[in-house]
């Protein structure tokens, strides 16, 4: 187990731990558990600031489960694969995000490709459910469920969004040579995509 997939179980338990305590010197325990994975992920998690740190503790209250993590999944003419590049670090991936509450799975890959890449598209198919931290992606603290959906062109021309620099439609040859955003989707995701959009499956892979 990676070092940080491990603060992130023990994150998880400890929030859920202390939200169904009713024992006085078990919330102290626990309290002062979560101070030292604070220090920990402040040690470890470089590249998150302090107010990351302290709303990736916050956040989730109760009993924790996973956040979930919509990609919508646009191919032109079936022969090339909607990315777009992030303003953040250059990478390219998939369209998508968190998903919000009020949303449903599809409308979240609907809403997102509209904002990162300016066009309108319908969701069609869930091709795949991951758990992140089972697949090929890099150790993340967030413990993470990644929905794929596939979604067809409405309207609209491609364009950059607010977090987003460059827009396109690729085929796998080019998609090869890009540097993707591994956290969001890996090589073997696009891999496995095209291989959809030339044999499309009726059933849903997971796990």
């Amino acid at each position: 187990m990676e070092l940080i997939d491990g603060l992130g179980k023990l994150k998880a338990l400890v929030n859920t731990s202390l939200a169904y305590t009713k024992d006085v010197y078990d919330q102290e325990r626990l309290e002062e558990m979560q101070t030292i994975l604070r220090e920990l992920v402040t040690t470890y998690s470089t590249n998150l600031t302090k107010t990351e740190i302290e709303r990736y503790f916050t956040s989730d209250v109760g009993y924790v489960t996973p956040k979930v993590d919509i990609r919508a999944v646009v191919f032109n003419d079936q022969k090339e694969l909607l990315l777009v590049q992030e303003k953040s670090d250059d990478t390219w991936a998939l369209p998508g995000g968190w998903g919000d509450v009020g949303y449903s799975p599809g409308e979240i890959a609907q809403k997102e490709t509209r904002e990162e890449a300016g066009i309108t598209v319908a969701a069609k198919q869930l091709i795949k459910v991951v758990d992140k931290a089972k697949q090929n992606y890099p150790p993340s603290l967030e413990y993470v469920y990644k929905f794929f959906i596939f979604c067809e062109v409405v309207s609209g021309e491609l364009k950059p969004g607010l977090e987003t620099k460059d827009v396109g439609f690729f085929s796998e040859a080019e998609s090869q040579q890009l540097m993707l955003s591994l956290p969001r989707n890996s090589p073997g995701d696009v891999q496995e995509l095209f291989a959809f959009i030339r044999e499309p499956w009726c059933r849903t892979s997971f796990d």
